[in-house]
């Protein structure tokens, strides 16, 4: 079975209290995020060991770290400093016991010879360096741009530079396919999500469903993850929780039954 995470954004709770949480709900591992839970400068040695222990005592580990910039990497405006605070996180990731950084990487140009993909390659080429010296590999979270289009600038860094944070819920929300985009980007897929949606026509774009009740073919998603040997985890994440604990606690039950034989 493909192990499962949650991330304890999504539960809307105190740091510690979300990490009992998650080890009561008998997941695998959490997300953490490193810009608004824990900043990898407050971050001692001593307080990475606590934090271990803790995780220890419920049986997780560190699946992800995420570090949502409020700028793509694509934005020339404070670029070094925010490719330099990257770097940070994922060094403190590496700490922390994981091996994936996941954030979004900013606007593609399907135009792939665009300035703005130029500057985003090169981006792109100092942070896969910076995770080949730290053991850390720099995900791109989907979503934003459809997954050919993702693959296409991603084939222009040297094979295993970049990962994936392939997100089937986020993709349906700006109405690309989850299944293409899968197809295209699986050989990139380091990390997963498990986050559901809808169209909605009234709206002219998608929204957030609990998980199981979209259009995304879990079921489908965890076979060509299983075939593929996957050696991640499936993240559970809500956005607008109405029921935080509820949705999160069901989003792993769900992918847990799916999993049966």
């Amino acid at each position: 079975m493909i192990r499962l995470s949650v991330q304890l954004r999504s539960l809307r709770m105190p740091f510690r209290k979300a990490i009992q949480t998650a080890g009561e709900l008998g997941a695998d591992g959490i997300e953490i995020d490193l810009r608004n839970e824990l900043r990898p400068e407050e971050l001692s040695q001593t307080g990475i060991r606590h934090l271990k222990k803790i995780l220890s005592d419920f049986n997780l580990k560190v699946a992800t770290v995420s570090f949502p910039t409020r700028r793509g990497y694509n934005v020339p405006a404070d670029l070094d400093r925010r490719i330099a605070a990257t770097k940070d996180a994922m060094t403190t990731a590496y700490h922390l016991g994981a091996k994936v950084l996941v954030n979004w990487i900013g606007g593609i140009d399907p135009d792939l010879s665009a300035e703005t993909n130029s500057q985003l390659l090169e981006a792109m080429h100092d942070l896969a360096r910076h995770g080949d010296t730290c053991g850390v590999k720099f995900a791109a979270k989907t979503g934003q741009v459809d997954g050919p289009v993702m693959k296409q600038f991603l084939d222009q860094l040297p094979e295993g530079s970049l990962g994936v944070d392939f997100d089937p819920g986020a993709l349906v929300i700006n109405g690309f396919s989850a299944d293409e985009s899968y197809q295209a980007l699986a050989g990139y897929v380091v990390s997963v999500r498990g986050k559901d949606g809808v169209k909605d026509l009234a709206r002219g774009r998608g929204i957030e469903v609990p998980l199981g009740r979209g259009t995304v073919d879990f079921q489908m998603l965890i076979a060509s993850l299983e075939e593929a040997r996957y050696p991640g985890y499936i993240t559970v994440e809500r956005e607008h929780p109405e029921h935080p604990y509820e949705e999160v606690a069901n989003g792993l039950a769900y992918l847990r039954n799916i999993q049966i034989p």
